[in-house]
């Protein structure tokens, strides 16, 4: 890939994130939504976290990732859920899979 092209990408990636960003607070005033429809949204955002976060720690491309990701993924889940400091969390969960790994699980 050209570095040109590369240098064009992020600049419209930039911009669009930004326009998206300014858009949120100004298209708020001029819209109205239902308490419904924002209890809806704001599940709806939790649920499709979750669906990501469960594709990311089971599958590698197609495949099962084995069971060391999910193990690592379920020990920050917890730790996070607990409150406890974000590097904790992270050193944690990675070496919840690493020792599975060291000791032959997949």
């Amino acid at each position: 890939m050209d570095p040109l092209d590369l240098i064009i990408a992020g600049g419209v990636l930039a911009i669009g994130t930004f326009a998206f960003r300014f858009a949120g607070p100004v298209l708020k005033a001029r819209f109205t939504v239902s308490p419904k429809a924002e209890k809806l949204m704001t599940r709806s955002a939790v649920v499709l976290l979750a669906a990501l976060v469960a594709v990311a720690a089971l599958t590698e491309g197609h495949e099962f990732a084995g069971y060391a990701r999910p193990a690592g993924v379920l020990v920050g889940g917890v730790l996070a859920w607990r409150k406890a400091p974000f590097a904790l969390v992270v050193v944690a969960a990675a070496a919840t899979a690493a020792l599975l790994r060291l000791a032959g699980v997949p």
